[in-house]
């Protein structure tokens, strides 16, 4: 179906619609949205901090500029609630022992938010891997060299991962999605792998306060271009991006994380292809949600809340294309000049419809065979596609040289492909907000099952 549509597309003039929505967007306009997005004074947009309402309320004015209509319950804002739960220092000890010897962490070199008072003497300490067998673990300390975020560790005493960099900043949780243990501390402590090793008997204590938890507001900022054809104005496409990073780092000449590739490049693209396409005279006859989320860094946290609470009906949403990391060219892969990578390539109709984008415009949409199955689920897209949506995210450099750290810089970023990246993505935007059929979930594909299976019981 869509490669009809591409060889139609090239046998024809480029329609003045897509002509103007390309001549929108402006490497000069993004680079100048980037700059402030990502600048010092934003200090990495953690979730929650001053910073990210500073880049809420920009992008809410960018917003506004365009003539998007606000649908949050305030304005451009869709409001959460999360907990913010802050470590209580007060009369904090931590050493381990063994062969005669302790070792003492002190709290700048840990980070532990326990849910109650956490009070261990003499517990065992297990070196143990997501491997571990979950009987072994029951019980002691489990110290993990190379945390990764999984393994069967539901019984232990607490769980100890070694981490080069502790956070500066509180955890927050969305209490509707289960507050959980806090049972897992951080500690930047070099010599303890090797203590450890030397001392399999080695035990530890631990004595902290419980956290203090404080309720925070948090907001996704949305707008919305009204369709122009009165049946299909109440169905709906979204285009997104995380506008959050990862704040600040208590050590180093740098220590504000600007996230200007992750995700200011996403960020800003939203904002640049909104304001292009509602200078339509015309506009798509869909409606276009165009929306950035709070929260992706802590679990995807602000996408899940949207998922919960929509803003437009689910099951009158026919796609969502999410924006992550288009703005660096030089991938750790290699080069990547004019190309673009699509997770979950073959599980829907929606990354086709974007390599034909990207062929008009001269941008190769292809399938990173390592990383874009493994990414689907590391981004925004998930929420909307557990709901059965199809739903991806489109990036160009999956990993690369500053990826999560405070070099992440908007000088770095290539202006002119991004520009042409998201010509690309607007191009494929205004297909889908047309009358052409919505794209669907590939049935024959058995890693898109769930979905399929989600978008049976979103249209039964």
């Amino acid at each position: 179906m869509y490669s009809l549509l591409l060889a139609l597309l090239l046998s024809a003039d480029v329609t003045p619609q897509m002509q103007a929505t390309m001549d929108h967007i402006s490497a000069q306009s993004l680079r100048g949205h980037l700059s402030f997005i990502a600048s010092d004074l934003l200090e990495g947009r953690a979730t929650p901090s001053r910073g990210l309402d500073l880049a809420a309320e920009y992008i809410a004015a960018q917003f506004r500029r365009a003539g998007l209509e606000p649908v949050g319950d305030d304005g451009y804002f869709q409001t959460a609630t999360l907990i913010q739960r802050e470590p209580n220092w007060d009369g904090f000890e931590m050493t381990v022992t063994g062969g005669g010897k302790t070792i003492r962490i002190d709290k700048s070199e840990a980070y532990l938010l326990p849910a109650a008072a956490l009070n261990l003497r003499d517990v065992p300490v297990i070196v143990a891997d997501q491997n571990t067998p979950a009987e072994q673990t029951r019980g002691k300390v489990v110290f993990v060299a190379n945390w990764r975020g999984r393994g069967s560790f539901d019984q232990a005493s607490l769980v100890i991962a070694s981490s080069g960099n502790i956070p500066t900043g509180p955890q927050v949780r969305d209490p509707e999605a289960g507050v959980g243990r806090g049972a897992i501390s951080l500690v930047n402590k070099p010599e303890l792998a090797a203590f450890l090793k030397d001392n399999p008997d080695a035990r530890l204590s631990v004595h902290m306060a419980a956290s203090i938890d404080r309720p925070v507001k948090v907001h996704n900022v949305a707008g919305l271009l009204r369709g122009s054809d009165p049946e299909l104005s109440d169905t709906y496409v979204l285009l997104t991006a995380h506008y959050d990073h990862l704040g600040t780092r208590a050590t180093g000449d740098d220590k504000i994380f600007n996230g200007a590739n992750d995700d200011g490049s996403g960020t800003v693209s939203v904002v640049e292809i909104a304001s292009a396409i509602a200078a339509l005279k015309e506009h798509p006859k869909r409606s276009v949600l165009f929306m950035t989320f709070f929260g992706e860094e802590r679990g995807l946290v602000g996408s899940r809340y949207y998922g919960r609470h929509p803003i437009v009906p689910l099951d009158k949403t026919v796609a969502d294309l999410n924006l992550e990391q288009i703005g660096r060219t030089d991938a750790s892969d290699g080069a990547q000049i004019g190309t673009a990578s699509i997770t979950g390539f073959d599980f829907s109709e929606l990354p086709g419809i974007l390599a034909d984008a990207g062929q008009i415009v001269g941008v190769k949409v292809y399938k990173n065979e390592e990383a874009s199955d493994a990414y689907f689920g590391r981004s925004d897209n998930q929420a909307l596609a557990d709901v059965g949506i199809p739903a991806h995210t489109l990036c160009v450099a999956f990993d690369y040289p500053d990826y999560h750290k405070v070099s992440d810089h908007w000088e770095k970023v290539d202006y002119a492909n991004m520009a042409k990246v998201d010509r690309a993505i607007a191009l494929a935007l205004l297909h889908v907000a047309s009358d052409a059929p919505p794209p669907k979930w590939n049935e024959s594909n058995p890693k898109a099952k769930k979905y399929v299976d989600a978008a049976k019981k979103l249209h039964p």
